[in-house]
């Protein structure tokens, strides 16, 4: 198989990665060209392409969130990540809102995490690796990889809201919220 078929096959897992990681269309695009660049300038024999090309991504992107990081400190303003459309939510019609919401909600969440924490929970979490092949991607020990996993479960955790609403509030919430819609 070329080189080129090779990549494509794996484009979609690329892009699903760098995008949760992220939060962004442009941004998770531009680390797939890069990622595609490398690749093509491998001069190694790669046994398992996946995890190649996952490495690969997954540690541009972990340097691209340390810049950013780096930049926001000097931003004033709120950072949130940039919700995606994909094909499957606008298949799914009237659904498309309600994924919208839960996927911006779920990258809010992630800015919680440090770039590794990301990294490894995502590929954990998300993509179903096991921890060898996580651990080969970021460049730590297995024990560490799971105690990043689990720190970050920690850190989501503490991100959940400790007072709940009553139903009652909840319902005045969403009546508001459809009146000023209208």
């Amino acid at each position: 198989m070329e080189r080129l078929e090779i990549f494509n096959q794996h484009r979609p897992l690329l892009f699903a990665i760098a995008y949760r990681m992220l939060g962004s269309h442009a941004d998770a695009e531009d680390m797939v060209q890069e990622t595609w660049i490398r690749w093509q300038s491998a001069q190694t024999v790669v046994q398992s392409p996946k995890a190649f090309l996952s490495s690969i991504i997954t540690r541009l992107c972990i340097d691209r969130l340390r810049l950013a990081r780096v930049q926001r400190e000097k931003y004033v303003g709120i950072w949130l990540p940039e919700p995606l459309m994909t094909e499957t939510m606008a298949q799914r019609g009237d659904h498309v809102e309600l994924a919208e919401s839960l996927s911006f909600a779920f990258l809010t969440l992630l800015e919680c995490l440090s770039p590794t924490e990301r990294a490894v929970f995502l590929l954990r979490e998300v993509f179903d690796y096991n921890y060898s092949e996580i651990a080969k991607t970021v460049g730590k020990s297995i024990p560490n990889c799971r105690q990043v996993v689990r720190r970050a479960r920690q850190h989501l955790a503490l991100r959940r809201p400790s007072i709940s609403p009553s139903l009652k509030q909840k319902e005045k919430i969403v009546k508001e919220f459809l009146e000023s819609w209208n």
